[in-house]
């Protein structure tokens, strides 16, 4: 049986352990209640610019913009929204086993898909295993702007605009409540299920330019704006799961605490025990 003192060392480490969890906890909370509102504030702008996209296109009589045009796909890029540090539970081990085994079903070779990862994590995992990554962000703010990622953002629509790929998907953590979240893969480009506008009041707008000049225009930000929702919304997950994560450290580290507690009561009492079954045999050998 342990020591006293390493039991109560052992009290005390745990109890040091606790509050940081505790605290990280409380910094997670308060993060993920900002990155929900930031989720809900662009809600507006990216409904609105898909009215507009589906207004237009619905009224158009072809389309024939390519990031609405299925093509042969030669190379599949997979876009990736993971964490730039650990402690988050399972939330980043959930992504990138999909990501492998979306690869794996999917493809023979290395020259048949690439990745763009936002997120340290991400990008660890991909170049330990030879993954190619094309483009990446790290280091990105708990409460990423649009300035941060629309660097990458705009480059990764001008790759499928230029043919170097023929399809992109996003691959992130969809916020569901605190403490769910859920692996989604959503195809990107080239652009579906936008919802139609109904044709029959398209006279009553006049397009200057054409409408085809404004989709060459709005089409791209749309993209822009799927991609940034999407961050917007893993960033919310991110920080729900490392809520939960820090809860549950806390929990078990409570749960330890009463287990050497009771562990430490019991050695204490044996030894008073001890020493009065020392005392009294002393005693009786006096008499």
């Amino acid at each position: 049986m342990a020591s006293l003192r390493e039991i109560k060392n052992r009290i005390d480490s745990t109890s040091n352990t606790k509050q940081i969890t505790k605290a990280m906890e409380m910094v997670s909370t308060s993060k993920m209640n900002k990155a929900q509102q930031n989720t809900r504030s662009f809600l507006p702008y990216s409904k609105k610019i898909k009215e507009v996209v589906a207004h237009i296109a619905g009224g158009s009589q072809n389309h024939t913009h390519p990031m609405l045009m299925h093509r042969e796909v030669k190379k599949t890029g997979y876009l990736i929204i993971t964490s730039d540090r650990g402690l988050a539970g399972a939330y980043n081990g959930h992504i990138l086993r999909k990501l492998t085994q979306i690869i794996n079903e999917r493809h023979t070779t290395a020259d048949e898909y690439a990745v763009i990862a936002l997120g340290q994590i991400g990008y660890e995992y991909c170049r330990k295993r030879n993954i190619p990554v094309i483009k990446s962000v790290l280091g990105l703010q708990d409460q990423p702007s649009y300035k941060d990622t629309q660097e990458l953002v705009t480059e990764t629509v001008d790759m499928y605009a230029n043919e170097e790929i023929d399809e992109l998907n996003v691959i992130y953590n969809h916020y569901v409540s605190a403490i769910s979240q859920e692996v989604t893969v959503d195809q990107l480009l080239p652009i579906e299920h936008i919802e139609e506008a109904e044709t029959t009041t398209s006279g009553l707008y006049e397009y200057e330019p054409s409408e085809e000049a404004l989709l060459d225009k709005l089409l791209p930000q749309y993209a822009e704006s799927l991609i940034y929702g999407a961050l917007l919304d893993g960033k919310a997950s991110e920080h729900a799961a490392r809520m939960t994560a820090m809860r549950t450290a806390t929990d078990n580290a409570n749960e330890l605490i009463d287990d050497l507690t009771l562990s430490y009561n019991r050695a204490r009492q044996a030894e008073i025990t001890q020493e009065i079954t020392e005392i009294i045999g002393g005693v009786a050998a006096l008499e």
